[in-house]
C-alpha cells in the first residue's frame, strides 16, 4: 500500500522536475502493485463473515459500537463483489461494457466511503471509552500494583490505536469521496499524499503488533 501511493508523490515529483521518463518508470512499478492488492482481496468476503460471527458471539462492550459494525460489515459484503466484477471488467476477464463498468466502480468506491464515514463514529465511541477507563484506573487506589501496571499498558496501547486509526480514517476519507465521484478533480498528488498518509499509520500498527 505505502509503495502505491508514495509513487504518486514521486511521479508528481519526477514530472514537475522533467525526469519524465523515471516517472513512467515508477508508474510501471506501481500499477501492478496497485493490482495485486486488489487481487488479495478476492477473498476479503472470507474473514469478513468470520469477523461478523465473532462480533455476534463476543460483541463490544457498547451497543452503538455493535450497531455501527453490523452496518459496516453489510457495507463491506455489497463493496467486495462490486470492486470484484469491476476488477475482472476492466482486466477484459468478463465483458461489461466501459459505462458500466466504471459506474460499478463508483458504486463500490461509494460504499468503501460509507463504511470509513461510519468509522469515524466507531473512533469517537471508542475514546469516549477510552477516557472512562482511563478515569477509572486512576481512581483505583486499591488492587494489585501489577494488575493496575499492566491495566494502564493496556489502556495506553488502545489510546495509541485509536489516534493510529483516526489517522488513517482521516487519509482513507477524501481518497473514497474523490473516488466515489465521476469526473473527480482532486489531484492525484492529493491521493498520494492522503494515501501515503494512511500507509504509514498502518505500518506502524503493524510494527507495533509484530513487536508485541
Amino acid at each position: 500500500m505505502f509503495i502505491q501511493y508514495f509513487s504518486k508523490i514521486l511521479i508528481w515529483f519526477s514530472n514537475r522536475t522533467g525526469k519524465e521518463s523515471l516517472a513512467q518508470r515508477i508508474v510501471n512499478l506501481s500499477n501492478p502493485v496497485s493490482d495485486f492488492r486488489i487481487f488479495l482481496r478476492f477473498y476479503g468476503l472470507l474473514p469478513l463473515i468470520q469477523w461478523m460471527i465473532h462480533i455476534e458471539h463476543h460483541p463490544p462492550k457498547s451497543s452503538l459500537l455493535l450497531h455501527i459494525e453490523r452496518i459496516q460489515n453489510f457495507i463491506m459484503i455489497l463493496y467486495y463483489p462490486f470492486e470484484h466484477i469491476w476488477w475482472l471488467a476492466y482486466h477484459k476477464v468478463i465483458s461489461i461494457s466501459d459505462e458500466r463498468m466504471n459506474k460499478i466502480g463508483i458504486w463500490s468506491c461509494r460504499f468503501w466511503a460509507a463504511y470509513v464515514i461510519l468509522q469515524f463514529s466507531h473512533l469517537a465511541i471508542e475514546w469516549k471509552l477510552y477516557k472512562i477507563r482511563s478515569r477509572d484506573i486512576i481512581k483505583k487506589v486499591d488492587g494489585d500494583e501489577d494488575d493496575i501496571r499492566k491495566e494502564k499498558r493496556v489502556i495506553k496501547k488502545t489510546r495509541e490505536r485509536i489516534i493510529r486509526d483516526t489517522f488513517i480514517n482521516i487519509g482513507y476519507l477524501p481518497l473514497t469521496v474523490h473516488w466515489s465521484i465521476e469526473n473527480s478533480t482532486f489531484p492525484d498528488i492529493g491521493v498520494g499524499i492522503f494515501g501515503t498518509l494512511a500507509a504509514f499509520y498502518q505500518l506502524v500498527g503493524a510494527w507495533k503488533s509484530a513487536n508485541e
